[in-house]
């Protein structure tokens, strides 16, 4: 499987008709020469082609899933970091800071690498609180999918699906903030991701994928 998923990806990707949304806030967080890019686990594949040959790298979990990645992502120009956003050990910390120092984008997924799906770790906003560099949110999704049973339903769009790439406005943590305002900054780092998700869904013309407790916990409690 990871020596021909390159191949099926690519033959995949040539045929989404993709649109993108919040190029200037794209634009906007590379400017500051390095950022954290967040989208959730589930939609990794949805955003390679777009963004083949970039200067990114991406955090991938320690798992077999991750074993998957680790053999796709480099096929797409990027650069991987194996670990987590909950449990980033020394020397993932130390490639990312590297990435970022040289104004590179480190894209994390802050519901991986177990989840529950739709659901931000704080170490994110950690990082970005301790460097100063910047969180651009994303979604990304699909009007036509696979999902993988499970726990991501990681989503897998179909052949001529349409894709929209989404970026939100770039969240900056204060470097003196407190952990209650630490835990303010990831709650709204999540709250960014859905609604980029949202609109994205609301382009493509189609209701979101989300299951119903994701809906309770990000919408109908605003």
């Amino acid at each position: 499987m990871p020596q021909v998923a390159p191949f099926v990806v690519r033959r995949l990707a040539r045929s989404w008709r993709t649109s993108v949304e919040g190029v200037e806030h794209f634009d906007l967080a590379r400017a500051e020469k390095g950022c954290l890019m967040t989208l959730w686990h589930g939609r990794m594949m949805l955003g390679l082609a777009h963004h083949e040959g970039g200067d990114y790298t991406i955090l991938v979990s320690p798992s077999k899933d991750g074993d998957l990645m680790d053999t796709l992502l480099p096929r797409f120009g990027m650069g991987v970091i194996r670990g987590s956003s909950s449990t980033t050990g020394a020397r993932s910390l130390r490639e990312m800071l590297r990435s970022l120092r040289v104004g590179g984008t480190v894209v994390v997924t802050p519901d991986g690498p177990r989840g529950p799906r739709h659901s931000g770790a704080a170490g994110v906003a950690w990082l970005a609180r301790a460097t100063g560099y910047p969180i651009l949110t994303c979604g990304f999704v699909a009007d036509r999918a696979w999902h993988v049973n499970s726990w991501d339903a990681f989503t897998i769009p179909k052949w001529r699906a349409r894709v929209a790439l989404v970026y939100g406005e770039p969240l900056f943590v204060d470097r003196r903030a407190s952990e209650d305002e630490l835990k303010t900054a990831c709650d709204e780092m999540q709250r960014r991701m859905m609604a980029a998700e949202a609109r994205g869904f609301e382009l493509l013309g189609v209701e979101p994928d989300w299951p119903a407790e994701d809906i309770d916990r990000h919408w109908r409690t605003r």
